[in-house]
């Protein structure tokens, strides 16, 4: 049995990170030099793409039961709503944007890894760590400043902006600070302020926004201007966070029991690649950026969900390392890369000082703002379903031309299913949640013949790759008797509506990753292809 993987940093891309290892069989340590966990709100948002990773750890009902969904959000120019976007979708089973406090994040995760025997180590501090061609070397200190050595195959920091592992790589974090300073108070709030919805004011001297945690509690986020450079920070104060909501907000507002008040500053910073030979980086460690969009701890916690099942595949003797983990890579930097730019927009849009382009933002927006297809970008960059990576070496289209559907490199669409063995509804997603990969063999318009072929791509799928792959056959038909011999589960598409998502209008295959995007797709099925494509990173 291999040594555990080693995780540094237990925030909630390193819970994250344990939870899906473990999930996927595989053994880790998971410490943190901190006595506790942290108390403080932080991350706010967690998106629908988040959710739907969730929900493959078990989680994604618990998350909603302890957050609160919203529905919208405003803009305002003044006191005057400018924009409105509907912040719902039907493309996911959890299309709302769910606000959840970030201790509470870290507070299920730990929960849920204790439930699984994982627990935090804490006060553990990595001191230094040794690559060898196998495994690496790592000092660790205890609390009581004993030092330990262990030897780990993978090193996995996920320890934040001031990352120990990346300061010892001497990776270079890349990047600048955004040149305004900013408040920010958790606080209850009384007045006629939406509950539902983020409520965003641009006003001449800036902007103050207000996002709901509770029915009750909010917070209160407002830029002061330009950053002075080395000057000390005033404490925050109820008052001092009173004071800028009468004068920017919509009128009418009490703040009261402040649960947490700050000042902080934007950086935008990332690491070129989040690998080096037998260390990744993941979360706040690889990359940093505004809050604006409230990306950065799904995207850290999606990080760890892309490198978890790549980390087992090799883990279990699966998988070959250096594809796997280039791809890690290559995949997770080109996202960090839009979500940077994407925050750094938002941002600057929000901090406008001059009165011209404050007056021509506040006229353009509410043209561009009521487009359908402005709102749909809008909504499907916030909630990540726009993510894809159509780029990466492991995406590959064996495609007609001139034919459309999802491309390798998306994210698997939802759809409604039929057991064709006992009639039961389902959803895609229900169908094929689970650990592996999924092969998807559609049948495009029914035919005996090009079925036939279809199971005879499942039965050289499961003798070549054994349990690492599970076929599911899919039918464009109302209702068809199942042969028992088929070893694999069969699902009527009875209403054609996963057919038509994925334009299959002959026999088609797909290769569902773990994290549940598309690897391959192949049209008309080409076993060949399938094979081929398996090589480039399976044993």
């Amino acid at each position: 049995m291999s040594d555990p993987i080693l995780i540094v940093g237990a925030g909630p891309v390193g819970l994250t990170m344990a939870a899906a290892l473990t999930r996927h069989g595989v053994k880790c340590r998971l410490i943190d030099k901190v006595s506790a966990p942290s108390d403080k709100s932080k991350a706010l948002a967690v998106w629908c793409r988040t959710l739907e990773l969730l929900d493959s750890l078990g989680l994604a009902e618990t998350f909603v039961a302890n957050g609160q969904k919203l529905s919208g959000g405003s803009m305002y120019a003044g006191n005057q709503r400018v924009v409105h976007l509907d912040l719902t979708s039907d493309e996911s089973p959890y299309g709302f944007p769910l606000m959840i406090p970030q201790n509470e994040t870290e507070r299920l995760l730990t929960e849920h890894l204790g439930r699984q025997g994982v627990r935090v180590e804490r006060q553990i501090e990595l001191v230094s760590f040794v690559e060898s061609p196998d495994a690496l070397t790592c000092t660790l200190r205890h609390a009581d400043g004993r030092e330990e050595t262990i030897r780990t195959p993978w090193l996995v920091g996920c320890d934040g902006a001031h990352s120990t592992v990346r300061h010892t790589l001497g990776m270079e974090f890349t990047g600048h600070a955004e040149p305004n300073d900013w408040m920010l108070a958790d606080v209850h709030i009384e007045g006629r302020l939406a509950k539902d919805e983020v409520s965003i004011f641009w006003q001449p001297a800036g902007v103050v926004a207000f996002f709901p945690i509770t029915q009750d509690r909010f917070r209160m986020i407002a830029d002061l201007g330009a950053a002075t450079e080395g000057a000390p920070k005033a404490e925050v104060t109820l008052a001092d966070a009173q004071a800028m909501v009468d004068a920017r907000g919509p009128g009418g507002l009490t703040l009261s029991q402040p649960i947490w008040l700050a000042n902080f500053r934007i950086n935008e910073r990332k690491v070129s690649s989040y690998r080096r030979g037998r260390v990744m980086l993941a979360g706040d460690a690889a990359h940093i950026h505004s809050p604006a969009g409230g990306q950065g701890m799904n995207t850290g916690m999606q990080d760890a969900f892309n490198l978890a099942w790549k980390l087992a595949l090799i883990e279990r003797g699966l998988g070959q390392a250096e594809p796997l983990l280039e791809s890690y890579s290559i995949e997770r930097s080109a996202v960090g890369d839009i979500v940077l730019a994407n925050a750094e927009r938002f941002t600057t849009l929000a901090t406008l000082r001059s009165p011209a382009a404050q007056w021509l933002r506040n006229h353009i927006a509410p043209i561009l703002g009521s487009m359908p297809l402005v709102q749909d970008k809008i909504r499907n960059d916030w909630f990540e379903l726009s993510i894809n990576y159509r780029s990466s070496p492991l995406s590959v289209n064996h495609w007609p031309l001139l034919r459309g559907g999802l491309h390798a490199g998306d994210r698997i669409c939802d759809a409604p299913l039929t057991s064709a063995e006992d009639g039961q509804r389902t959803t895609l997603f229900s169908a094929i949640r689970g650990p592996g990969h999924r092969l998807l063999l559609l049948s495009g318009e029914y035919d005996p013949k090009s079925v036939a072929d279809l199971v005879r791509i499942a039965e050289e799928a499961a003798q070549a790759f054994g349990d690492a792959i599970a076929a599911h056959l899919i039918l464009n038909l109302p209702a068809l008797p199942v042969d028992p011999e088929l070893k694999m589960p069969v699902w009527l598409d009875q209403e054609g509506k996963l057919h038509q998502k994925l334009h299959a209008t002959e026999p088609t295959l797909l290769l569902i990753r773990p994290d549940g995007y598309i690897g391959l797709r192949s049209q008309p099925a080409d076993s060949g292809a399938f094979t081929d494509f398996l090589g480039k990173y399976l044993l």
